[in-house]
């Protein structure tokens, strides 16, 4: 039976860098002749960890399952609770070794492994040459002078910067939602919205973008205002409000899931004096957004 030559991460926003280290994984198990396995947490450790677990993640765990798939990859889910608590040798000799029968492995170069990260690339070297297994380190992809990296991409994101992050992620950003009630104040100003529910974790830029936006199998071209609606001020909460305008269309789409893929930002959210200047606002966003898609395909 085919031993595994295996990866492991948590590969939050399968990003460019994710792809190269899985390409490395394929070359390096087609050379040993070994079956390639990704080996992901669903979510990131820090966010299951952390105190302020609220928008810190880019892929949520369906999204990163999917993304792997459409890269061909053979992967499969570890349960963090289980594996937070063992000793890097621990994890090697049970989970590797013995679950997933290893027989090589490969991991980014700040890849750390076990309890409070206490395994670095050179003890995993030197355990696996133990093992009469091979091992290699992946070297960092970098975009000129800069490591690309789940971290980099939040940042990008949260600065505003869509095309840049979306160039890290070598593909649009995404967000999938409920659609939900609201107060239905943008239908009386000409312009409805759709109100999302997108959970707690995934990361929301602020501001407003130009989207394309998928309903069922039919994609539209849109934007997206997220934030804290300063101008009409009618929402309380610590995560903001993501609605979606929607071109031309018009239907009763409660209770479904859309996705939306972020193009570019048009503006910061804006405080306006009366709401006369703000549906003047959305009037021009709507033309911004308009030429912004003109050659955008998710």
């Amino acid at each position: 039976m085919t031993k595994n030559y295996i990866t492991i991460g948590t590969f939050d926003g399968v990003h460019a860098g994710h792809r190269f280290l899985l390409n490395e994984l394929e070359m390096q198990a087609a050379k040993a002749r070994l079956k390639p396995l990704v080996l992901y947490f669903p979510l990131p450790p820090k966010t299951l960890l952390g105190d302020k677990p609220e928008m810190t993640v880019l892929t949520l765990p369906d999204e990163k399952k999917r993304y792997l798939r459409e890269l061909g990859a053979r992967a499969q889910a570890l349960d963090f609770t289980t594996c937070r608590e063992m000793s890097a040798e621990k994890f090697f000799k049970d989970i590797l070794l013995k679950q997933f029968d290893m027989g090589g492995l490969i991991v980014g170069a700040d890849f750390a492994l076990g309890k409070d990260r206490e395994a670095g690339a050179d003890w995993l070297r030197a355990r696996c040459e133990a093992e009469k297994i091979p091992f290699e380190t992946a070297r960092f992809y970098k975009t000129g002078t800069q490591k690309i990296s789940s971290s980099l991409i939040r940042k990008t994101l949260a600065s505003g910067d869509i095309e840049g992050a979306n160039l890290l992620l070598g593909r649009p950003y995404e967000v999938t939602g409920k659609v939900v009630k609201g107060k239905q104040l943008g239908r009386t100003l000409g312009f409805p919205t759709a109100n999302l529910d997108t959970g707690l974790y995934k990361i929301l830029p602020l501001g407003v973008f130009a989207v394309k936006v998928r309903v069922g199998e039919k994609l539209y071209d849109g934007f997206c205002n997220i934030g804290f609606r300063p101008t009409v001020n009618s929402i309380d909460g610590s995560l903001p409000l993501v609605e979606v305008h929607i071109f031309d269309f018009d239907a009763d789409i409660y209770g479904q899931h859309i996705t939306i893929w972020f193009a570019g930002k048009l503006r910061d959210e804006t405080k306006f004096d009366t709401l006369p200047a703000l549906v003047a606002q959305l009037k021009k966003d709507k033309r911004d957004a308009k030429t912004f898609l003109t050659h955008f395909n998710p």
